[in-house]
């Protein structure tokens, strides 16, 4: 069934909401910049017509951003790795960014690479640059020239680099400029930081702001932690549905969330029987023998490091 604005706007669509002149060559309409829905022939039209509208104008908004935020990302904001194609695995320690190009390849294909190189000159796998072992500020350099460039990600962990020397203000500056560039990361960081008032005064309305944006670019963990607000405020139905898309993203805390939820009777069990299933899904597909094999070739070398 539409909703009185959906009639409305069906009615209205090439007609001026306030004074009803319709649209001709000489006449056009702008659309609500809100709600999108209802059409204005001047902007004194849309003023008169504010009180009316405002009311629908708050609902249709709400609506559509709703529809955005419970949208099914079809990844998490990692993506797959450029070189076997697989989707990388949520825990990052698996999936190392390169300087040279910013991007995040696994420690399948990097392994893979090394050894194809007889473990000597190691390159990118996926630009082939080559890393001098003798020049320790070519990473460095090499983040610069990515940020020069407005690449998001080398901005966002040069703010990562910024925040644990405790430049908290250059690191909010890196946050924000990556974030403005889309990256959900960056949304997701700037999220806590105004949770916990690091670098920034603490503010929730921009907490929630920032979580959601790094929800709908495909991130399980902010997705997770704004259905954890839902819930806290009562939204029960809301947060089982943010937990169940971050499961699906393979996200341990929504999966275990959903769990708890089932055992106090706030879950249904076929909401959760039907995450688990996609939640085991997302986690195989992060899975292969040359990443295994990286797995027990990286914790060897390790063990090496630490016996001499």
């Amino acid at each position: 069934m539409s909703t009185d604005l959906e009639e409305t706007a069906s009615t209205t669509s090439w007609c001026c909401a306030s004074c009803g002149i319709c649209q001709v060559d000489d006449i056009k309409l702008k659309k609500c910049a809100a709600c999108k829905s209802i059409r204005y022939c001047s902007v004194t039209c849309q003023r008169e017509h504010r009180p009316q509208h405002k009311a629908d104008c708050k609902k249709r908004v709400a609506e559509l951003r709703d529809e955005i935020l419970f949208r099914q990302p079809e990844s998490s904001h990692l993506g797959d790795c450029p070189i076997c194609l697989l989707p990388l695995s949520l825990d990052v320690q698996k999936s190392p960014m390169q300087s040279c190009c910013s991007k995040v390849i696994c420690n399948g294909c990097m392994v893979a690479s090394i050894l194809h190189k007889g473990g000597k000159n190691y390159a990118c796998p996926f630009c082939r640059h080559e890393y001098s072992k003798d020049d320790k500020t070519e990473t460095d350099v090499n983040v610069m020239k990515r940020i020069e460039v407005n690449d998001p990600v080398a901005i966002r962990e040069s703010a990562i680099r910024h925040g644990k020397s405790s430049d908290l203000g250059t690191a909010m500056e890196y946050f924000k400029k990556a974030a403005a560039l889309g990256d959900a990361e960056a949304h997701y960081q700037l999220g806590m930081s105004y949770t916990i008032g690091r670098g920034v005064e603490r503010d929730a309305k921009k907490e929630k702001y920032h979580m959601e944006e790094a929800a709908i670019g495909g991130h399980p963990a902010a997705r997770d932690a704004v259905g954890v607000m839902e819930m806290r405020m009562g939204n029960e139905d809301r947060a089982v549905k943010h937990f169940i898309i971050a499961a699906t993203l393979g996200h341990d805390g929504a999966m275990d969330g959903l769990r708890q939820g089932h055992a106090l009777g706030r879950v249904r069990k076929e909401d959760v029987d039907i995450a688990l299933v996609a939640y085991q899904a997302a986690v195989d597909a992060t899975k292969s023998p040359q990443r295994d094999l990286a797995e027990t070739y990286l914790a060897e070398f390790e063990e090496f490091l630490e016996m001499s």
